[in-house]
């Protein structure tokens, strides 16, 4: 998948949750949706494009999230 498409959708979903009063519950939400609505193979090329410098590229929002949860976002 383009690199560039991932990082835009991930921000995409963090303009969404980044409206949320509750910053913990934004973070976790976001890393939810990840989890839930992208294929492992999704998932695996995003983290491997954060361990690759493209964290640069994110909102801290969704960079913060991925952080936090990427043990839950690791595929199986």
């Amino acid at each position: 998948m383009d690199a560039g498409n991932l990082v835009r959708m991930a921000n995409r979903i963090g303009d969404f949750f980044e409206s949320q009063p509750d910053r913990a519950a934004a973070l976790a939400d976001i890393a939810d949706h990840l989890r839930k609505f992208w294929e492992p193979r999704m998932r695996r090329e995003f983290l491997a494009l954060l361990d690759g410098g493209a964290a640069g590229e994110l909102k801290p929002i969704v960079r913060e999230a991925v952080l936090a949860h990427r043990a839950e976002l690791m595929p199986d």
